[in-house]
């Protein structure tokens, strides 16, 4: 029996005064890119330096005013990467550069030096202070724990009083959601006082839900708690750094930042420990979605993967919101019909809002294409092959024709799965285009008798076709020359046929222009019906050949037949 009684509930906090479910994300908050940080940390194969100089550039490119680029203090590859930004002059006035250490002198002094020359800095310390770590990593008091971090604090006043640049100060309570909230307080406002901010010059800081221990609505809750709760709190900018450890990173940061975060702190698609950072990709494509620009460059997202796989040597995930494979992809029968019909509204409409069922975003705003949305297998139903035949080839099938085909196409799906829309167009070739035996059609000449005559019929064509290899003609007189056409092969072949539908369409535009005919034909003796599909540059051919692919794919060309 899995032993779910070693493990109980995290304490949630008693706050019904809470007013964030009210509200709603309106704005971006600031964004803090931290995969060249806690990203890269936790990477198999953490990239090297050049690589980090292309990922770097890439957040930039992106539109991230704030990037924290590692851990000099600890790591030489670190420290040369943040050189190399400072010396190559790769640093944007508008970037700042965020580097991480512990409150300790020696690591403070070297963080110092490796920022020199640069014109502006984020410093960020932390230490723990949850009541976990206090008690078995440290085993130290509130109020030792206060005073590693107000020492770090002053270290930090003290080298940034002889730097020529401006250094903004960034102070994480790490583990927060497991710190009781009157400490979490307690411990940043004495490295507030310490400090000093002002609402001119503030202080960042950051409450990382460094272990995700709860549902995200109570991490909101300690969020506007602290918000609160803050003295002088136009003089801090209020940061969180959501983990993903129950699944709901994402959730965490939107529902912190109605709780009144303005800053948050991830990474591109949700690299980091254990099961990763908040994913800011998904956040901002999730703001745009609801119409809320979301203050980075994320038009591209192919582009942003195919930098993220190679320098994280990291695959996305094929469901991973907005960036995966599948996400644009529609197998089911009723989605795909869902879809066809929402684009096809759209179109007619001319409507400027995206409103299409099961697509939230148009893919094509991000980079994305029409062409994934649907995909074809054994659960695909009628209208998603129908799409794959208009969205990739530009034939309209009659919807009464939606299910002959599909069914063809299902057969080869549960042979071998999903098919392609190569495959589907080859099938759609064999079964209506290349229909040509045993009777295949090869002229026609079409003359008007209006006036001619006194028959009840105004057209008259000349058909020329071959039966079984053997070339024949025909003539036959009609109300067009489709019922023309009609009446002739009735007379040659002996058999009884009707017309029950008839539809046509241009395939494409201009000179070279191509029509497709539609005949949905009876077999008046058996009962049969089925398609015929032609195509040709002239209409009236076009119709002929669909009712001589009708014929043939009904066997009723070999009745009379050698």
């Amino acid at each position: 029996m899995l032993n779910y009684k070693r493990y109980r509930k995290n304490p949630v906090v008693d706050y019904p005064e809470r007013e964030w479910p009210g509200k709603e994300i309106e704005k971006a908050p600031i964004w803090c890119s931290v995969d060249l940080r806690d990203g890269n940390q936790a990477l198999i194969d953490p990239m090297i330096v050049s690589e980090k100089i292309e990922f770097f550039n890439y957040l930039v490119k992106l539109g991230f005013k704030e990037i924290e680029v590692g851990f000099p203090a600890a790591s030489q590859i670190e420290f040369d990467f943040l050189r190399q930004l400072i010396d190559r002059r790769l640093i944007p006035d508008d970037v700042v550069v965020q580097v991480l250490t512990q409150c300790r002198e020696e690591l403070v002094a070297r963080t110092f030096e490796s920022i020199a020359g640069c014109k502006q800095a984020i410093v960020h310390i932390y230490n723990s202070t949850s009541t976990l770590q206090r008690d078995v990593v440290f085993n130290m008091n509130r109020e030792q724990i206060t005073n590693i971090a107000v020492e770090g604090t002053r270290m930090v006043k003290k080298c940034a009083a002889d730097f020529p640049g401006k250094i903004i100060l960034e102070y994480s309570p790490e583990s927060f959601t497991g710190t009781e909230l009157d400490y979490a307080l307690e411990i940043c406002t004495a490295v507030q006082e310490e400090w000093g901010p002002t609402k001119e010059d503030p202080m960042i800081i950051n409450l990382p839900s460094t272990v995700e221990m709860n549902t995200p609505n109570v991490y909101a809750d300690q969020i506007e708690w602290m918000n609160k709760h803050f003295k002088n709190r136009e003089s801090i900018i209020l940061s969180v750094h959501p983990h993903n450890d129950r699944g709901t990173g994402v959730a965490s940061a939107e529902l912190a930042m109605l709780a009144g975060a303005e800053r948050v702190e991830g990474t591109l698609f949700g690299n980091g420990e254990r099961t990763g950072n908040v994913d800011i990709m998904n956040l901002a494509y999730n703001m745009f979605s609801q119409g809320v620009d979301p203050k980075l460059a994320i038009e591209h997202v192919n582009e942003s993967i195919e930098i993220y796989e190679r320098c994280c040597k990291i695959p996305i995930h094929p469901r991973h919101p907005y960036a995966g494979k599948l996400v644009f992809t529609a197998f089911s029968g009723s989605h795909q019909d869902a879809i066809n019909k929402g684009v096809k509204a759209l179109k007619e409409r001319g409507s400027q809002i995206w409103q299409v069922p099961y697509l939230p975003i148009d893919p094509s705003d991000i980079g994305r294409e029409y062409e994934p949305i649907v995909r074809i297998n054994s659960q695909s139903g009628k209208g998603g092959v129908a799409f794959i035949m208009d969205t990739y080839f530009g034939f309209k099938l009659p919807k009464g024709m939606h299910k002959e085909f599909a069914n063809v196409i299902q057969k080869i799906s549960e042979q071998q799965g999903e098919v392609s829309p190569d495959q589907i167009m080859d099938k759609f070739r064999e079964e209506y285009l290349a229909q040509k035996e045993p009777i295949h059609f090869r002229k026609l000449r079409v003359d008007d008798l209006s006036g001619e005559t006194e028959s009840e019929f105004d057209t008259r064509v000349t058909i020329v076709y071959t039966d079984h290899g053997e070339e024949k003609t025909f003539e036959a007189v009609g109300n067009g020359p489709i019922d023309a056409a009609k009446r002739g092969l009735q007379e040659e072949l002996d058999i009884d046929i009707k017309i029950l539908d008839y539809e046509e369409h241009a395939l494409q535009s201009g000179s070279n222009s191509q029509a497709a005919a539609y005949i949905h034909l009876l077999d008046v003796e058996s009962g049969q019906v089925t398609y015929g599909v032609g195509v040709s540059s002239n209409i009236t051919r076009a119709s002929v050949r669909a009712i001589f692919s009708a014929v043939n794919r009904m066997g009723l060309g070999e009745k009379n037949g050698k």
